[in-house]
């Protein structure tokens, strides 16, 4: 008996079902190939967004405890910034100018002090020998603030960068609600609440970190200059500004910060670079048990080999300014994991917050 023909329409569905899976995968490839390519991009977009939350929580804060709307708050604010950076550029601009373009001919000629002093132990000989030449270090001090872009590239390229995350972080916060109903508006409508509640709890938890990081960044900067100037240690201004900004990365940060600092103090004497060392600890210490558990406890609690991983990650992929942002990427990825995951799909009634 031969076989009974399709249905009318079968092999029209089965085609159309074929290029719609066909029309998906290849969209999907696309995504993937924009997000790739344009990383750097979502990584500036990204930075953004974080100046806009720590502007937007400032002048929530001020407009909350003094009677003001929040649009005068944030001018306000924004206003004393700008101040703040131009009289302090215009103060202190010339001197960290001459103390940073001395840094960098400072530490490669401290390092082959040190490789000179202990020369003749055979032990920290071989210790040294794996160390980069003075050459070296002072190539990598040069191209270092080139590699440090998030877009544009160069000196010119970083303060570019600044620039545009200034005035579009100023923008976002200015009109918060104008770009977040625009985002909702791409959500199906059944799933717009939750998506909501998923931004209205990054965002909090995002501002409760920047804040509480600002504080954190201020008090290490202070500390450090303070010390390093009472000890005796050359440059400590732009040494303190170092170790202030390079707090922003945990863990890896006060590392990087550090090493210049105790180079110059022990090509100044052992007993100097043994005193630079316990201040440096004496800070990271006081940070890590007094300072980070308290804005832990106020923002997200992120396992520290969770936070070491996404800094590897980015790092691999996008250089120092993905090292930057692992964290409160990491911050924002545990929230979606939480709330979207944890709860939406397990069905696990958990708190928000991870």
């Amino acid at each position: 008996m031969p076989p009974s023909p399709p249905p009318p329409g079968s092999e029209r569905g089965f085609l159309h079902r074929v290029v719609l899976a066909y029309g998906i995968g290849m969209l999907f490839i696309l995504v993937l190939a924009a997000l790739w390519y344009g990383a750097e991009v979502l990584l500036l977009l990204f930075a953004c967004a974080l100046f806009a939350i720590l502007l937007y929580e400032l002048s929530r804060r001020m407009a909350r405890y003094l009677p003001m709307r929040r649009g005068v708050a944030l001018t306000i604010i924004a206003l004393v910034l700008a101040v703040l950076m131009g009289a302090g550029g215009w103060a202190l601009a010339p001197q960290i100018a001459e103390q940073a373009a001395e840094l960098g001919s400072v530490v490669p000629d401290a390092i082959e002090r040190l490789r000179t002093a202990v020369a003749r132990n055979a032990f920290l000989r071989s210790i040294l020998a794996d160390l980069p030449s003075a050459e070296q270090i002072r190539k990598q001090l040069t191209a270092m603030v080139p590699n440090a872009g998030l877009v544009f590239s160069g000196v010119f390229g970083a303060l570019g960068n600044a620039v545009i995350i200034l005035c579009v972080g100023l923008y976002f916060a200015a009109q918060p609600t104008l770009y977040i109903d625009g985002f909702i508006k791409l959500i199906p409508p059944p799933r717009r609440v939750r998506a909501r509640e998923v931004l209205d709890a990054i965002g909090d938890t995002l501002a409760r970190w920047l804040v509480g990081k600002a504080v954190s960044m201020i008090v290490v900067g202070v500390a450090t200059a303070a010390g390093l100037w009472v000890l005796g240690v050359p440059l400590a201004l732009v040494l303190g500004l170092i170790a202030g900004l390079l707090d922003f990365i945990p863990y890896i940060g006060p590392l990087m910060a550090g090493v210049p600092a105790v180079l110059i103090a022990f090509s100044h004497g052992p007993e100097l670079g043994l005193y630079t060392v316990l201040l440096f600890l004496g800070i990271q210490l006081a940070e890590g048990y007094l300072l980070s558990p308290l804005i832990e406890a106020r923002s997200v609690s992120l396992p520290p080999a969770l936070t070491i991983a996404m800094q590897m990650l980015f790092g691999a992929l996008f250089g120092l300014a993905g090292i930057a942002l692992a964290t409160p990427l990491a911050a924002t990825l545990s929230v979606l994991v939480a709330m979207l995951y944890v709860q939406d799909v397990l069905g696990d009634p958990a708190d928000d917050r991870p």
